[in-house]
């Protein structure tokens, strides 16, 4: 160790060997290789020419309302859309983002050594890192050319920064900063900030906004007034103010009101769909020859007005609603003359930001429509012959299900009787519709609704069976309130529209009659023909003649309103995209308020009209058969339609209702056996008509009209029933049984 410790010592005096290195020469060596390697990764790690730009970003379209509006601050990676030239961002501007991040900007050549070794100093002092002396042209190259956050990448950056001040003009470096700067909120630049935080342009900020905007980008998040960094940013802005009025910027009188005043934040406008709809237009502009044009500023049918009211009542409501587990929602108003979509809203997210499917379009999910279906079953039996004044039994009604049976009820479980069709809309009651899809046809119904372009219903009527005239199948709202615009037209589908000055396109071919479409429309409009179900004082009667109808799906998952008048269509969807369900909302309880408030909203100039009827609409009274015989409905009907009751003529002779054929009926030991009945029943019997039925073979009992309470005991059996009608006897069965 001794010699080791002398060696070095004495190294100067110790010549050396033949063909040896000195230390002098093996230093240098590796000074050397280690220089060039850092040249070469340096060379290696620098950003390629190309990239280090600031030429235009790829840009989407620009969107406008009706009214030449942006209709979206944009947030995403660049700004495109909101970019001002240096010369219209204020002189006042420019000078704090100037002092807080780069002093000397216009002296340097890309990076700061003087900041540099500052902010060495103030780290080593503090033991922390306390300023990254970023220039701005270094932050422009980190917005360009993005690195992870290292000293290698920092490194780098201070060459990528010469290279760029030697391609561009300090006036081109700080025009990109200034519009690219990121914010909170995924929001790019300082007129995009101005908006975001104050909802004005950058000319109409005082000197104390200029300076938080200034301030902003060191910490976008943590510093963001909306978060709760208010506190820290007044105190930051304080010290910012306090080095301007330092510098020479500010005058004493500046200085005291810039601490003394106080931001005051004005949030933009929540468009959550923006995107949803910006989707959509682009795939309109697909489908035009001049879709290859590239970017451009696109005029769109939406107004931005209606949009934000659509979105606040929309927003406010699902508030309200929130303790009934009910979190997502859309609305969509379309003007059925122009076809022109002028709202396409979707909720935004909750308080805490984690509304469950909150990033998804609730406008094409298609969902259960319940009730919201019916209009167009009812104006398909318009046209196969039905009016409003057709009577139809509303009664108990089962049908088979595999070897069981599911019971169809009303939403109130009540049963009326003898209602008419007007009534049974109305009110909208199940049983009648049954009774109206087995008349019109559930392959003709489906059909029906695919030509008015619910493209959703993608499965065979055998799918969905009876359940189709209830809402069973999926459908979209887009899908929905275009097909409102359908009947607000008279029957002829509307081509909707997002794009202003979009090549028109000719309307679709007529699904429905003239008569049928006014007829339901002035059904729906009827606040007499709903009170049985919805009372004489419903949320959906409107001041304004309006046709409204309300939907609510299997166990509360989906509620829908929608309504038209002589001009727009307002569609409204409730429920959970994650497909749990609420706490019992329906259409009428959820979206009708949302319903009402657009229409008064859209209506408030008050240039509104009457629902139209179609010229060959009769007024008259029909004979329908009640309680009493004939009995005189007073109603529209098409010239030669059908005038008689539902219940006569739709079915061809007796059949048998229940029992089903290998329905399966559990016998309980519990109850007494004389309690325990099962009610036989057929359809197409007259209430005067004699009829005998057969418990396998075996006379079980007689009487008038088409139900018999049949004593239940186990066993298998098979019922037959003998009817007397005035063309002479018919018997229906056997129909095969079980009780266990």
């Amino acid at each position: 160790m001794r010699w080791l410790v002398w060696s070095w010592i004495n190294l100067e005096w110790m010549p050396p060997r033949p063909n040896e290195w000195s230390w002098r020469r093996w230093s240098g060596f590796c000074l050397g290789a280690l220089v060039a390697g850092l040249a070469v990764a340096t060379w290696a790690g620098l950003a390629d020419e190309r990239a280090l730009s600031l030429g235009p970003r790829a840009a989407p379209n620009i969107l406008l309302d009706r009214h030449g509006k942006i209709l979206t601050e944009e947030a995403g990676d660049w700004n495109i859309q909101n970019q001002v030239p240096l010369y219209r961002v204020p002189r006042r501007m420019q000078e704090a983002v100037l002092i807080a991040e780069d002093r000397r900007f216009y002296a340097h050549r890309g990076v700061d050594w003087l900041a540099r070794a500052h902010g060495l100093w103030q780290g080593l002092r503090s033991g922390r890192n306390v300023r990254g002396a970023s220039t701005i042209t270094e932050q422009v190259v980190r917005m360009i050319v993005p690195r992870p956050r290292t000293l290698w990448s920092k490194w780098l950056e201070g060459f990528d920064a010469r290279r760029l001040e030697a391609r561009y003009r300090k006036a081109d470096i700080l025009e990109f900063y200034l519009n690219q700067v990121p914010y909170a909120s995924n929001r790019r630049g300082v007129a995009n900030a101005a908006r975001y935080y104050f909802d004005r342009d950058l000319d109409t900020l005082d000197t104390r906004e200029m300076i938080a905007l200034a301030i902003l980008p060191r910490a976008p998040s943590g510093l963001d007034p909306y978060r709760g960094g208010a506190k820290i940013l007044d105190r930051r802005s304080i010290r910012l103010a306090t080095a301007m009025r330092r510098a020479g910027v500010l005058s004493a009188g500046e200085w005291e009101r810039a601490i003394d005043a106080n931001l005051d934040l004005q949030p933009p406008p929540r468009r959550s769909a923006i995107g949803h709809f910006r989707n959509y237009v682009e795939r309109q502009l697909k489908a035009e020859a001049s879709a290859a044009a590239g970017p451009r500023r696109v005029a769109t049918t939406l107004d931005a007005g209606l949009v934000d009211f659509a979105q606040d009542l929309l927003d406010q409501r699902l508030a309200s609603l929130a303790p009934r587990r009910v979190h997502n929602g859309a609305v969509l108003v379309v003007d059925h003359r122009s076809g022109e979509i002028l709202a396409w809203v979707v909720a935004g997210a909750d308080a805490a930001g984690a509304t469950p499917g909150r990033f998804l379009d609730a406008v094409l999910i298609p969902r259960q429509p319940g009730s919201a279906l019916k209009p167009f079953l009812y104006a398909a039996a318009f046209d196969a012959g039905w009016s409003p004044a057709v009577r139809m039994e509303d009664a108990p009604y089962s049908e088979a299900v595999g070897t069981g049976l599911h019971r169809f009820n009303n939403y109130s479980h009540q049963f009326y009787g003898e209602v008419s069709v007007r009534q049974a809309l109305g009110n909208s009651l199940n049983i009648p519709a049954i009774h109206a899809v087995n008349f019109v046809g559930p392959d003709r119904y489906l059909d029906f609704l695919r030509g008015l372009g619910f493209a959703s219903l993608t499965r065979t009527a055998g799918f969905y069976g009876d359940g189709l005239a209830l809402g069973n199948g999926e459908v979209s709202l887009l899908e929905l309130v275009r097909g409102y615009a359908a009947l607000a037209n008279g029957g002829v589908p509307v081509r909707l529209r997002a794009i202003a000055d979009a090549r028109p396109m000719p309307n679709g071919a007529r699904v429905m009659s003239a008569e049928a479409a006014t007829m339901i429309g002035n059904v729906l409009s009827d606040p007499w023909a709903r009170v049985m179900e919805f009372g004489r004082y419903s949320t959906l009667n409107l001041p304004v003649q309006t046709a409204v109808k309300t939907g609510t799906s299997t166990d509360y998952r989906d509620a829908w309103s929608v309504g038209f008048d002589s001009r727009y269509v307002v569609g409204i969807w409730m429920g959970n995209l994650d497909q749990t369900p609420t706490d019992g909302i329906t259409g009428s309880t959820g979206p009708a308020l949302v319903l009402r408030g657009l229409l008064a909203y859209l209506n408030r100039d008050g240039n509104t009209k009457a629902l139209p009827l179609a010229d060959d609409l009769v007024l008259s009274d029909s004979c329908a058969y009640g309680q009493s015989g004939c009995e005189q409905i007073f109603d529209f009907h098409a010239k030669g339609g059908a005038r008689l009751a539902a219940t006569r003529g739709q079915v061809a002779g007796p059949s048998m209702l229940s029992p089903t054929p290998n329905l399966r009926l559990a016998y309980d030991p519990r109850l007494p056996s004389d309690r325990q009945l099962y009610r036989f029943a057929l359809a197409g019997v007259d209430g005067q008509d004699e009829v005998t039925w057969l418990v396998n073979g075996e006379v079980a009992g007689k009487g008038r009209g088409g139900e018999f309470m049949w004593p239940v005991r186990r066993g298998s059996y098979a019922v037959e029933a003998r009817v007397e009608t005035p063309g002479g006897p018919q018997t229906v069965g056997p129909v095969a049984f079980t009780v266990r």
